[in-house]
């Protein structure tokens, strides 16, 4: 039995933030139904690389799900999905503030039917405030939430390559929703959750990009960022190497590794606080022994001192490193639109077993009829509906 069977999710979203959300809770056995509107579905089904309405996004998002083409402007839609509502678990959007209300499938509207239902909200920078009805993308947020100040050196931003916001979001709200769950088993009463990508993207980078940031009194010392010391890469010959120098004994490993421990009689590097108030200068004088060792030579030193190092992989040596394939973390699958394609399996194990993966992505509106007649529409329903146009 997988952790989240029996809870049935209605799922409106576009993009990334509540599909991912949804899909991990599908991925611990919920039953999840992507409800999508009539014209394309969501938009994320045609961006990148694709086999007919299955793009690699969407698919990485959507796996395990149910969808629902149903039109949503229609009072008939409307109060369709509100006769399913008695038979949910969760309602989670991804939509502007005020967006669900227009629709008629608003918060106070849904849990009116259903006291039991966990409502979750996903907005770009809250409900309130000068930029509440702004449109919201990743590196918007990134640019709100202080990701890009902290990836930048000085007065040059730098973001990050990836919808980092988006998907911590989406961790963000998967965390809320089983947290709400939770605490309706104890009071037998459902709630309304809003976040928002701004907030949760602060959340995330606050606790080591904003330390000097944190402790307010006067009297206290600033010290050099963790994210300046960690995460330069140190130059071989064939590429580079990362090294975490974390305490006095790891930086003696390793100069020593290198056959460079002269340089712990130095008083510039002494002691730790002195390596770390000097770690450029240390930098500067170990490159050249770097640069003349090969990436595969420094790692093999390195690990054999316990410092802790790893060569800055390809894609290619991700995907084709013996650790995944020990951790059984990546498959080959055949989806039966988009043919042979890899997936990234939940991380979680659960008594030490990893979930077996749902079904693969659907295509747009694949489950219409099922979907229905699951919530006892009839087949004279369903046609009715289909002749008028609000399901295809």
């Amino acid at each position: 039995m997988k952790p989240l069977e029996s809870v049935t999710i209605l799922e409106f979203s576009t993009m990334i933030t509540a599909s991912l959300a949804s899909m991990m809770m599908a991925e611990q056995g919920a039953r999840v139904i992507k409800v999508e509107p009539m014209e394309m579905g969501d938009p994320m089904r045609y961006i990148g690389a694709r086999k007919a309405d299955i793009s690699a996004l969407f698919a990485n998002c959507n796996r395990g799900k149910e969808s629902l083409r149903i039109d949503l402007k229609s009072a008939e839609g409307v109060e369709t999905i509100k006769a399913m509502i008695p038979s949910v678990d969760v309602v989670i959007h991804n939509f502007r503030p005020g967006v669900m209300d227009k629709l008629g499938l608003g918060s106070e509207c849904l849990r009116s039917i259903n006291p039991k239902l966990i409502y979750t909200a996903i907005s770009g920078f809250g409900t309130k405030g000068p930029l509440s009805g702004a449109p919201a993308y990743d590196p918007m947020i990134q640019a709100h939430a202080g990701v890009a100040a902290a990836q930048g050196r000085g007065d040059q931003p730098a973001f990050m390559r990836t919808l980092l916001c988006d998907k911590i979001t989406g961790y963000t709200a998967c965390q809320a929703v089983t947290s709400a769950l939770f605490m309706r088993e104890r009071v037998g009463e459902g709630q309304h959750l809003d976040l928002s990508m701004i907030d949760s993207g602060l959340f995330f980078i606050f606790l080591d990009g904003f330390q000097n940031d944190t402790l307010l009194s006067d009297d206290h010392e600033r010290g050099p960022m963790l994210i300046d010391i960690l995460y330069d890469p140190w130059l071989c010959s064939d590429g580079s190497v990362i090294i975490s120098l974390g305490s006095y004994e790891i930086q003696r490993r390793f100069l020593t590794a290198i056959d460079m421990s002269e340089l712990l009689e130095d008083p510039r590097f002494d002691s730790f606080e002195n390596q770390i108030r000097n770690i450029r200068e240390l930098k500067a004088l170990v490159a050249p022994r770097c640069a003349g060792l090969t990436c595969d030579d420094m790692v093999d030193r390195l690990r054999l001192a316990d410092v802790p190092c790893a060569k800055v992989m390809t894609r290619e040596e991700v995907l084709s490193q013996e650790q995944l394939a020990a951790n059984g973390t990546v498959e080959i699958y055949d989806h039966p639109v988009a043919g042979l394609s890899r997936r990234v399996l939940s991380p979680p194990l659960f008594g030490g077993e990893r979930l077996e993966p749902g079904r693969g992505a659907p295509t747009h509106g694949q489950h219409t009829d099922s979907v229905l007649e699951s919530f006892g529409l009839s087949d004279e329903r369903v046609q009715h509906l289909r002749n008028n146009a609000v399901i295809t």
